[in-house]
């Protein structure tokens, strides 16, 4: 199918989350119109800084609710759309048939618009690499679009954690089968790596795993990622401009998926320690890592790391699809610490009181 026309128009779902904000704001950067589905528009705490963007005046940005568990909640909204950027979180991993009636009524109403000719429905790299026998990194290292987990494995089921890696899969197939079916539209997944970057809005430092993770470290609390894991991060910006590039290819097509990271490694405790170094004036101490594993695990930290040290991560295929440029790590982080502490008013853990004093002094200035 086409991709959707410059300065056409879009909906997203999941509008208000971290991800989904920055996805409205690129559009909107963009020249395209945006609807922004959020669960309840009124809600001024998780949707006035959408209100805050010059689009909203203008009416180029519109925000609607949309409950995502409600058939036919985007029956309108979708109506008139070229595309849609289906971001959007459900409201439970673990339950299949849940799962699967939610893919179906937003299929239907993409079908039902008679005008959406591309969704990009975000996935995650746990559709790629969640693996119950990490021995699989070890036989298959290489993280690119074609490597999928181990779904033979028995362990592999909602109740071992599992419940988020097989939903993203379940979407992804469901919305490719569909849009084959249908012939008239198609869909494209994106598999983002861990978002970091500047959140828009207070709520988003606690409405997502990373940004999460770095408000506790800045604070004073954060716990050791499963299994010694690094993080594999991608920029939210970065993310979201992904998302619209796939959305305007003429390059890509129905059913493929593609990874949008930086290829970047690096471990939490790692990253808690370069808060100080991209911003020595935080004077921030650094709080010890929360290691919440049975020992069994904690045994094993020394292979658990080796094993990801093979990992072999690769962004070819969306670099060559999208252009994107990803911005460097340290970028990501030192904009999401900033953020989080002027917007979300995060107070950062000082090494000394003085440095916090200081901190007041410059709050007080600029009142």
């Amino acid at each position: 199918m086409a991709p959707i026309p410059k300065h056409g128009v879009v909906a997203v779902t999941g509008a208000a989350g971290f991800l989904g904000g920055w996805a409205v704001r690129q559009l909107l950067d963009d020249g395209y119109r945006v609807r922004a589905c959020v669960r309840n528009a009124d809600d001024l705490a998780r949707t006035a800084f959408l209100r805050a963007m010059p689009g909203f005046a203008s009416g180029r940005l519109t925000v609607h609710s949309a409950d995502l568990d409600q058939p036919g909640c985007f029956d309108e909204i979708f109506r008139g759309c070229n595309g849609v950027a289906h971001i959007s979180h459900v409201s439970d991993y673990d339950d299949p048939a849940y799962i699967a009636k939610v893919c179906e009524h937003v299929i239907a109403s993409v079908e039902g618009s008679g005008t959406v000719t591309r969704v990009v429905v975000t996935s995650s790299v746990a559709a790629v690499i969640s693996e119950m026998d990490l021995g699989e990194i070890v036989r298959r290292p290489v993280f690119y679009e074609g490597r999928f987990p181990d779904e033979l494995n028995p362990r592999r089921t909602p109740e071992r954690g599992q419940g988020y890696s097989i939903a993203k899969l379940t979407a992804e197939r469901a919305f490719a089968a569909a849009a084959e079916r249908h012939g008239g539209w198609d869909a494209i997944t994106c598999c983002p790596g861990d978002n970091v970057g500047p959140i828009q809005s207070a709520h988003q430092s606690k409405a997502g795993p990373w940004q999460g993770i770095i408000a506790g470290m800045l604070s004073g609390a954060y716990d050791q990622t499963g299994v010694y894991r690094p993080w594999m991060t991608v920029d939210v910006r970065d993310d979201a401009l992904c998302h619209v590039r796939l959305l305007e290819s003429a390059f890509v097509k129905n059913g493929e998926r593609y990874i949008a990271w930086s290829t970047e490694t690096r471990a939490a405790e790692q990253i808690c320690a370069d808060i100080g170094r991209l911003l020595p004036e935080l004077d921030h101490e650094p709080p010890a890592i929360n290691d919440r594993f049975p020992d069994r695990i904690k045994a094993r930290e020394a292979e658990f790391r080796a094993i990801w040290a093979k990992a072999d991560l690769r962004n070819d295929r969306i670099r060559a699809a999208t252009g994107v440029a990803f911005r460097p790590l340290d970028v990501s982080l030192r904009d999401c610490v900033e953020s989080l502490i002027a917007i979300a008013k995060v107070e950062p853990r000082r090494r000394s009181p003085r440095a916090a004093d200081a901190s007041l002094v410059r709050e007080v200035a600029g009142a």
